[in-house]
């Protein structure tokens, strides 16, 4: 892969006509600076990931992370214990937009900046956990860094940011890519202290399935779901962005989530809708955001953001920079 000089890889300028959207998504999710996290510097510093990785590509493209985050928040409601955790220790009810910034914090981090910055994000958020536990409404106790419920909600979220991409942009997923993906992305399951942690495609749908006896809709996925519904982002047309998104995020859920989670055929066919208009818009989100982090972080290892647009090559000696050694799975 050819380097680029940073004189050249510059920005290319935002077509004024898609600038409202570029408004749109900064003012739900901006860019905030009290983050810390420079995604410029230090030149050379590939994070955990670098440019040469699939995650890279995946976790990119604005479309496929929004609706898939909707998506992984909608299954991780189906697991008592996890979502206890969310019930008992956060605030949800309050502040879930604030919630979905955080999430998309992290996962920007981890995901792009250099690598001591998002280690030190890991180390946080494992220390968060350590302080989180109880027992379920029906007595059974739950911790949020037990490596079980770490797993669970990591893989609904690799699973749900793989299926927004494959839905809604212009590149296909064959299984190889997606194998490397989920190898890719174990990692910071691992340094969380999740365990057992899928690493494949075929390894992913394996888990959905072994895990679903522990899985049920009730009450409380009911609440968490009423309340997801009535979010109110910080947009113009807040009711319509949230159906948008809702509706194309639920269109990612698998089949047997579809039906524990007993969707009617209303909320089906608002899905199959919002999914078809996600994915005629999502160009548009594309070049909007273009100078986002995933290209500031291209331009740090000098490289021009346009690698992203396709795969890298497939053999092992391209994986690059970021061995599963960049990641520390010890405090």
């Amino acid at each position: 892969m050819p380097t680029h000089s940073r004189a050249m890889a510059t920005h290319r300028p935002i077509p004024s006509l898609h600038r409202p959207v570029r408004d749109w998504v900064l003012k739900a999710f901006p860019r905030n600076p009290e983050s810390g996290i420079d995604y410029s510097n230090p030149q050379g510093d590939p994070g955990l990931f670098g440019p040469d990785s699939v995650t890279w590509r995946i976790h990119a493209d604005f479309p496929g992370m929004l609706s898939g985050g909707l998506c992984a928040l909608m299954l991780q409601t189906l697991h008592p214990r996890a979502l206890a955790a969310i019930w008992d220790h956060s605030n949800f009810r309050q502040d879930l937009v604030g919630r979905l910034r955080r999430t998309t914090t992290f996962v920007g981090g981890t995901t792009y900046a250099p690598r001591d910055l998002a280690q030190g994000m890991i180390d946080r958020v494992r220390h968060i956990h350590d302080a989180i536990a109880g027992y379920t409404a029906d007595g059974k106790p739950y911790a949020a860094s037990e490596p079980h419920l770490l797993t669970w909600v990591h893989v609904t979220e690799a699973y749900a940011f793989l299926q927004g991409f494959r839905r809604y942009s212009r590149l296909s997923v064959p299984t190889p890519i997606a194998d490397r993906y989920y190898d890719e992305v174990r990692r910071i399951a691992e340094a969380l202290g999740a365990s057992q942690v899928p690493a494949s495609e075929r390894d992913v749908l394996n888990y959905m399935q072994e895990i679903q006896p522990e899985l049920r809709f009730d009450e409380r996925s009911r609440e968490v779901l009423r309340v997801l519904a009535s979010i109110r982002l910080p947009v113009p047309a807040a009711g319509l962005s949230r159906e948008l998104f809702l509706h194309a995020g639920a269109a990612l859920l698998p089949g047997w989530a579809v039906s524990l989670m007993q969707r009617t055929p209303v909320q089906r066919m608002k899905a199959r809708v919002a999914s078809r208009t996600l994915y005629a818009m999502a160009p548009v989100f594309r070049s909007a955001l273009r100078d986002g982090v995933a290209s500031q972080s291209c331009l740090r290892m000098n490289r021009t953001p346009d690698i992203l647009r396709e795969f890298p090559p497939g053999n092992d000696a391209v994986r690059q920079e970021s061995s599963s050694e960049n990641v520390r799975t010890t405090r």
